[in-house]
């Protein structure tokens, strides 16, 4: 793992509030560093705040400044691996109680040039940090937390390409509701608008995505997670206008998957989720998690799916 050398003390100290540190802590942080500031800096406070008379809350409090620090990283994978090989563990303790529903997409720039991007959860046991992670060969990593009002709770998607000038992604910063927002930095999301509410009784406890959405000729294929009664989760399906996404032209009014027999005993019971589909030959392929015990994929051809969801349109 290799430190990020510098931080936007901004930013930083924004996260920080938001990760329910000190009020007094972060003012005398932002006392004692400038507006950019690296890793040995940081450290350098941090121990002296804690050899100084301070009680075991505050001195807890600079530790949390200094474990989000490690929030922000990059990893390298040495080049004679199997991408099997390459497993990516909790580093910060942010992340001890995991890192958990990462939703990776093949991100296409204006220019031609691919990056791989994944937004996924970091939880410490009491909050939950939105991060992203980047690479382009899937051997070094850049990860670094995502900020603003939009960046809140689960469920944060990129679209594999941006709209209209800007980055656009989904995300259900409520926990119930699916929500579209665009920035200009690919970090900072703000300004979230609703767009997809619970309609039917199979997601009338939430809705949220199941990954990135997929350009296809008639719009972008959302695959949905919906909770209903006893918590059961399916999946669901709807599309979204290709030029602007806060249109849902049609969604699925029934489920696409539902947990069958065979699938609802496990440590998290009653569950199926996915975290990214792609098509193949004409064929949409969802991978897919059983009640937290096991992963499966699922089947359907897309001109079919399509066809269905356009037979139920918003109104």
């Amino acid at each position: 793992m290799v430190k990020n050398a510098i931080y936007n003390k901004k930013l930083f100290l924004k996260k920080a509030a938001d990760a329910d540190v000190s009020m007094n802590v972060l003012a005398d942080v932002n006392a004692k560093l400038g507006d950019k500031f690296d890793y040995g800096e940081l450290r350098k406070l941090i121990i002296e705040a804690k050899e100084s008379d301070k009680d075991d809350a505050e001195k807890l409090a600079y530790d949390r400044i200094l474990w989000l620090s490690d929030t922000y990283h990059e990893i390298s994978f040495s080049k004679d691996t199997d991408i099997s090989d390459r497993v990516i563990f909790p580093i910060s303790e942010f992340e001890r109680k995991g890192i958990e529903d990462a939703r990776f997409v093949r991100f296409t720039k204006e220019d031609g040039s691919v990056m791989y991007y994944g937004t996924y959860t970091a939880f410490d046991g009491s909050f939950i940090i939105p991060k992203l992670m980047q690479t382009k060969d899937f051997y070094d990593f850049k990860v670094s937390p995502l900020h603003g009002k939009g960046a809140q709770n689960k469920n944060l998607a990129l679209f594999p390409k941006k709209i209209n000038g800007k980055y656009a992604m989904m995300s259900r910063i409520d926990g119930w509701n699916n929500y579209l927002m665009y920035s200009d930095r690919i970090t900072v999301w703000d300004q979230p608008i609703k767009l997809q509410e619970p309609l039917y009784s199979w997601e009338f406890v939430q809705i949220g995505n199941c990954g990135s959405p997929i350009d296809t000729e008639a719009g972008w294929l959302i695959i949905t997670h919906g909770v209903g009664p006893m918590r059961r989760y399916c999946l669901g399906a709807s599309l979204l206008a290709i030029d602007d996404p806060s249109i849902e032209i049609g969604r699925l009014h029934e489920p696409l998957l539902v947990p069958n027999t065979d699938e609802r005993e496990g440590y998290v019971p009653n569950v199926l989720y996915s975290c990214g589909s792609i098509i193949h030959n004409g064929e949409l392929i969802i991978p897919y998690g059983l009640s937290d015990y096991c992963s499966s994929f699922a089947t359907v051809n897309l001109d079919k799916l399509l066809k269905k969801i356009m037979e139920n349109p918003n109104k």
